[in-house]
C-alpha cells in the first residue's frame, strides 16, 4: 500500500460528503486506502462514510486529542506514506494525492510534505487575499528545506516558523519516521510541534504548490477571538512564542490589520455603503483576532473557568460546539 488518506471527523456535515467524494475521486498509479476516525458525531458523518465502503472507526468524544488521534489513525493504516487532511478539506483536482505523496518521497531526508490552502467558493475576500499571500511565500515550485545554520534557527525566529510551519489539514508524512517520531499529544498544533521536531533530528519538509485542498474558514467575531486564543497559547507553551506582549500592542496591530482589509476590499471592486460595511466588520474580526492572541499569550495567569469560556479547541472537545 503506497498510501494511505487519514482523516478525523466530527459533525462533518454537508461538506464531508463532497470531501470523501473528491479523495476517492484520486488519480494514481498505485493503491490507497482511505481511513475515517470518528469522534462522537451527532449528524450523520458516519453513515456517509459507510455508504462509500470507507472505512471509519469511533471513539469517545473524550478521547480525542489532535496529536493522540492522528497517531491513531496512523497506527491503523497500511500504507508507507501517511496523509492527512481535515473533514473540511477538499482536495482541489484528481491529482491532489498523487503530487502531494510524490513531493514527500522527492527525496529521502524529506520527513514530511505540506500543499497549499485554497478559499473554499464564496468565503470572504479578505480570507481569499490571506491565504493567497500566506503560501505563495512558499513559492511556486516544488521545494525543500531543512536547518542548514543552527546558530541563525536559535537567533532568528521567523526564519524558525518558516522550518516548522506545517498544516494537517494538507500534509503527507513518511511512514518511517512517524514510527519514531510520532505526534506530539499536545492540545494545539500538533502538526507544526512535530515539524519542529523533525527539523531539528535534521529532516527535511516539503512544499507542494500542485497539492491543494480548498480549506478555509469565515469565523465571527467570538470564534476568531476563541481560535486566535488557543494558537497563540500553544504557541507560547509549545514553541515559547509571545505573539502579542501587550494589550496596546494588540490594538495597534488590529488598526494596521483593519486598514489592511480597507484596502484589499477597495481593491477587490467594493466602494461605498457595501465597503464601509465590509470595512466595520472585519475591523471586528480584526480587533477579536489581536485580543485573542494577546490573552492567549498571557493564558496562564487567566482562571480555568475563562480558559474554559475562551478556547475554542476545548468547547469543540466537550462537544458544546459543532
Amino acid at each position: 500500500m503506497r498510501a494511505s488518506v487519514l482523516v478525523p471527523v466530527k459533525n462533518g456535515g454537508a461538506l464531508w460528503g463532497e470531501v470523501l467524494d473528491a479523495v476517492l475521486a484520486q488519480h494514481t498509479p498505485w493503491p490507497f486506502e482511505v481511513i475515517v476516525v470518528d469522534s462522537g458525531s451527532k449528524d450523520d458523518s458516519v453513515e456517509q462514510t459507510r455508504k462509500r465502503g470507507v472505512r471509519v472507526e469511533q471513539i469517545a468524544p473524550a478521547e480525542f486529542g489532535h496529536g493522540r488521534t492522528r497517531n491513531h489513525l496512523a497506527t491503523l493504516a497500511r500504507g508507507d506514506f501517511l496523509v492527512f487532511i481535515t473533514q473540511d478539506a477538499r482536495p482541489a483536482d484528481a491529482h491532489w494525492l498523487y503530487n502531494l505523496v510524490d513531493g514527500c518521497d522527492s527525496a529521502p531526508e524529506v520527513a514530511g510534505a505540506f500543499g497549499p490552502h485554497r478559499a473554499h467558493p464564496g468565503a470572504r475576500l479578505v480570507t481569499q487575499r490571506e491565504l493567497q499571500e500566506h503560501f505563495a511565500g512558499f513559492g511556486n515550485a516544488l521545494s525543500r528545506v531543512r536547518m542548514e545554520d543552527r546558530e541563525r534557527f536559535d537567533r532568528e525566529v521567523g526564519h524558525r516558523q518558516f522550518l516548522h510551519f506545517f498544516s494537517n489539514n494538507n500534509s503527507c508524512l513518511r511512514r518511517s519516521v512517524w514510527e519514531h517520531l510520532p505526534f506530539p499529544d499536545v492540545m494545539f498544533a500538533e502538526d507544526q510541534t512535530w515539524m519542529l521536531a523533525a527539523i531539528k533530528a535534521g529532516y527535511a519538509k516539503a512544499y507542494v504548490p500542485e497539492a491543494a485542498v480548498y480549506h478555509s474558514h469565515d469565523f465571527g467575531v467570538w470564534e476568531t477571538l476563541q481560535r486566535n486564543f488557543d494558537e497563540a497559547s500553544s504557541f507560547q507553551r509549545d514553541f515559547g512564542y509571545e505573539i502579542q506582549r501587550s494589550l496596546w500592542r494588540a490594538l495597534a496591530s488590529a488598526m494596521l490589520l483593519a486598514r489592511r482589509d480597507a484596502r484589499w476590499l477597495h481593491q477587490a471592486g467594493l466602494g461605498g455603503i457595501s465597503w464601509l460595511k465590509h470595512s466595520v466588520y472585519m475591523a471586528a474580526i480584526e480587533l477579536a483576532r489581536t485580543l485573542g492572541q494577546f490573552l492567549g499569550t498571557r493564558h496562564r495567569r487567566l482562571p480555568g473557568w475563562l480558559l474554559g469560556v475562551i478556547s475554542r479547541d476545548q468547547a469543540l472537545q466537550r462537544g458544546r460546539t459543532a
